[in-house]
């Protein structure tokens, strides 16, 4: 790995290699570097060359015949160089270091007067400078492709904090010691007390970094304390091999923190994301279990036989509409906030997107939703009409009462009278009363057949309403039905028997006659006056009551003229009174054609003239309350008119918000938090209104002309302000979520969005599949039909046929943005595991945090390959089943 702070210095490496003057310079001026150099460039070989169990002792010479440096090439390489030639002869040997000097120029290595025939002759100045050469491109040039400074400058960046530590170079800045002891302090505090170092004891720091790195770090004693010191300038490219192999060992446990951090950031991750899928199934089970709870009981049509048990359950169902409902609305808003969140977190970390359990899908929950909303409104409605109908069964049963009270009042003992022979022994004057009196009868009988057709028609109106206790009634109007068809029987039999005598008998007194003649229908009218004037109504607005009282005003303008006829027939029977007075004519008392008498029609005169001012006062009150009805109207109808316009205004507003790219995210987001705080502020607007709905309904009023709002639109508009509101929030927190977590600016966020609204031809947050395929094409994509149609399966995976601003949005990250991969996993693990096609337990436990380190272990399956170890986990199908479809 190139080390990011030595990037960016483009020296050619020829330079640190083919600086043959300066290496001959270097030799001739101090013979002292080339002890130096022998003694550290013999330990760095030996320190590579232990490895395949061998070692030289002589740099010039055991490198002569060429076996020993094409090993060293090999070890240091990794790879498999042509097989040398076992001959002893001169030209085996320089065949041997030629091949080894072709394989160091095939790695870009240009060598300069360093030719087989002088190391095959042991020239030490050749030989070392070919082992520089080695070490500089198989040792240093990994740290950077500027090999001298980058290793340079990783060396100053890692001293950089201790004192009395200044690298400028690779001879006089690490005599003292300090600079290693820096170096391995840096990286292994445990191994140095730094503190207790001493600049004027260079030789004491020195053997101490010498006898730590050899004993703890596995770097071999490459230099000589007492040399460095009293070198004036140590050999440079001995200090710059021996510092080489503290990067390289130091720079491999660096590499392994890195891809510890990147598994324990993958698995944290992870992590979170099953704790929001283990959230989410359970929230959704259990709002699904009280849908399920709640439908059976609003599906429940078994009507109530009287009012106040329908009552009850009309003020259960204003609890659930108040009390129970509403937290559920808001766990299904949360419920859906919380599935786009966890969705914008997979897509984003690069994991496959979240399937809940069968039945437990967003449009499940809201299938469900919509059922319980149905069933709900279709029981509201029925609760009403079962209202009204059990009203309207109580006054018809109660007017059936009370004239079938009035009837069989009437019928008292007429089948008694009608059934008698009186007329057989009676005398003429008797004979023609009779048959006077029966006509009368028959006069009243034909008078009462309305009462009876009115009783017959309330008894099958209760029937056809479903009357709980019909039975009775049927029984009831039966028997006055069969009572009525006897009664027309006798009386049609006694007229026929009092026609046979009525030839028998020519005096009837007209007087009498004309009495029960004017009496009998006069008393009809009264009776009839007094059942209306006591008749019970009902009536829903005050038109209704209105026309009664009209109605009354005109039965009020007729008692002059009923008063005119009672005095009549008053004046009948004073003038009989007057003729028997006048003949001398004795009476009997009593009017052989009626049982009416003058103080009869008098006593009911009095009662209807006491009825009319109780049936003014009764109408006078039903007035006061209809006015009092009409202003619940109308104060329900004013907050309702401005609550359902406000509502609609806010929907609107939101909507523009959401498409508005003049701000920032953020600024949209405050102007919605804005918005949600002025919804919430509102809702004692709603309450107020709920109130007076509530009056409405208990003073039994259905309708309100006043106002095309119900109080069922405004609830079902609040809650989709309410969700529209917390929908657009967390479509905004995602697309911030998106830009953080992508790297994505305001500016390409602001140019997606201008893309999607110049498309959005219908201005409802969405495009159609031409639209999109459009905005694709105008942002530079070259389509075909196969792409397209994979991108759709991107964008809408539920075959909606339309693309949502979030779905583009997600689109558009994932084509512009950079994503941790499988591939990248594996190679962490693999570093972490040695380059070795598994890991161990323990090298799980040393490595990550020991909650992760669970995680990987009881989720990681047995490594089955040629060369497992005990214990040996398969990191490599944990790292695929982390970005595919998998339980983990």
């Amino acid at each position: 790995p190139v080390i990011p702070a030595l990037k960016g210095l483009p020296r050619p490496l020829e330079t640190y290699m083919t600086q043959e003057e300066d290496w001959d310079r270097d030799l001739l001026l101090d013979p002292a570097w080339e002890k130096q150099q022998r003694k550290t460039f013999t330990a760095w070989c030996n320190s590579h060359l232990r490895k395949a169990g061998t070692q030289i002792e002589n740099i010039e010479e055991d490198f002569r015949n060429g076996l020993k440096l094409m090993l060293l090439l090999e070890v240091i390489s990794g790879e498999r160089l042509p097989k040398p030639d076992k001959g002893k002869m001169r030209f085996h040997k320089i065949a041997n270091v030629n091949k080894a000097l072709d394989f160091i120029c095939s790695k870009g290595v240009k060598l300069v007067s360093i030719g087989a025939e002088e190391i095959v002759d042991g020239n030490v100045k050749m030989t070392l400078g070919m082992i520089w050469t080695i070490i500089l491109r198989f040792a240093i040039q990994d740290i950077s492709t500027s090999a001298k400074e980058g290793l340079l400058l990783w060396c100053q960046r890692k001293t950089a904090p201790y004192r009395n530590v200044n690298v400028q170079n690779f001879h006089i800045s690490w005599k003292d010691g300090l600079a290693l002891c820096a170096l391995i302090h840096r990286h292994r505090p445990d191994l140095i007390d730094y503190s207790k170092l001493r600049k004027d004891d260079p030789v004491g720091n020195l053997n101490t970094a010498f006898e730590v790195a050899e004993k703890f770090l596995d770097i071999p004693k490459m230099l000589d304390a007492e040399d460095i010191v009293n070198t004036p300038k140590p050999d440079e490219k001995a200090i710059m091999t021996y510092v080489s192999c503290f990067y390289h060992a130091f720079a491999g446990a660096e590499q392994a923190e890195t891809a510890a951090n990147r598994i324990c950031k993958v698995l944290a991750v992870n992590q979170e994301n099953e704790k929001l899928m283990e959230e989410y199934e359970k929230l959704a089970s259990e709002l699904l279990e009280w849908i399920r709870r709640t439908i059976p009981w609003l599906e429940n049509r078994v009507a109530e036989q009287t009012m106040r048990a329908m009552q009850q359950k009309l003020e259960d169902f204003r609890d659930y509409r108040r009390v129970h409902k509403p937290p559920r609305v808001q766990e299904k808003c949360q419920l859906e906030i919380n599935f786009n969140t966890l969705q914008t977190k997979l897509r984003l970390s690069n994991r496959p997107a979240f399937m809940p359990s069968e039945g437990k899908m967003v449009s499940d929950i809201a299938n469900a939703w919509k059922g319980l909303e149905q069933v709900e409104k279709g029981y509201e409605e029925w609760l009403l009409t079962e209202i009204r109908r059990l009203e309207r069964l109580d006054h018809l049963a109660e007017k059936f009462k009370q004239k079938c009270a009035m009837h069989e009042s009437w019928t008292g003992g007429k089948e008694e009278l009608l059934s008698q022979k009186d007329y057989e022994s009676a005398s003429l004057m008797e004979i023609r009363a009779l048959m006077r009196k029966h006509e009368a009868f028959e006069s009243d009988l034909a008078a009462h057949q309305d009462r009876v057709e009115q009783i017959a028609a309330i008894a099958q109106e209760l029937n056809e309403l479903d009357y709980h206790d019909a039975a009775t009634v049927n029984a009831r109007c039966q028997g006055i039905c069969d009572q009525w068809d006897n009664l027309g029987t006798l009386t049609q039999k006694r007229r026929d028997s009092l026609e046979r005598v009525e030839k028998l008998w020519e005096t009837i007194d007209q007087l009498y006659l004309e009495f029960a003649k004017r009496a009998a229908p006069f008393n009809n009218w009264m009776d009839g006056a007094m059942e209306d004037l006591q008749d019970m109504f009902i009536v829903h607005s005050i038109e209704e009551i209105q026309s009664l009282i009209t109605a009354h005003d005109q039965f009020k303008a007729t008692l002059p003229e009923a008063d005119k006829e009672r005095m009549a027939t008053i004046g009948i029977h004073n003038e009989i009174l007057k003729i028997a007075q006048t003949y001398g004519i004795k009476l009997s008392g009593i009017n052989p054609y009626t049982n009416l008498s003058p103080q009869d029609i008098g006593t009911k005169w009095d009662t209807v003239k006491h009825l009319v001012p109780l049936r003014d006062q009764m109408l006078q009150e039903e007035v006061a309350r209809q006015q009092a009805n009409e202003r619940l109207r109308r104060q329900f109808a004013a907050q309702a008119n401005i609550i359902g316009p406000w509502i609609q205004t806010k929907m609107e507003e939101i909507s523009h918000v959401s498409v508005d790219i003049a701000g920032s995210l953020e600024e949209q987001m405050n102007s919605l938090k804005q918005y949600e705080q002025n919804i919430i502020n509102y809702k004692s607007n709603i309450d107020k209104l709920e109130g007076d709905h509530q009056l409405s309904q208990e003073s039994l009023i259905f309708d309100n002309k006043h106002t095309n709002y119900t109080m069922e639109h405004v609830r079902v508009g609040w809650e989709q302000l309410l969700t529209t509101i917390a929908r657009t929030i967390n479509e905004v927190e995602n697309q911030i979520l998106t830009r953080d977590a992508k790297g994505i600016s305001q500016e390409q966020l602001n140019e997606f969005r201008a893309s999607f609204n110049h498309f959005d031809r219908k201005r409802n947050g969405m495009m159609d599949p031409d639209d999109f395929r459009a905005c694709l094409i105008s942002m530079g994509y070259d389509l075909g039909e196969v792409e397209f149609a994979r991108i759709m399966t991107l964008v809408d995976p539920n075959n909606t046929g339309v693309v949502t601003f979030q779905a583009f949005i997600d689109f558009m990250t994932r084509e512009t943005a950079e994503t941790d991969t499988a591939e990248q996993v594996m190679a962490s693990f693999k570093i972490l595991a040695s380059d070795k096609s598994y890991i161990t337990v323990d090298e799980l436990r040393r490595e990550l945090p020991p909650d992760q380190a669970e995680y990987c272990i009881s989720r990681m399956t047995r490594y089955v390959g040629p060369d497992a170890a005990p214990g040996a986990l398969d990191y490599i199908s944990f790292s695929s089943a982390l970005y595919g479809e998998s339980d983990l």
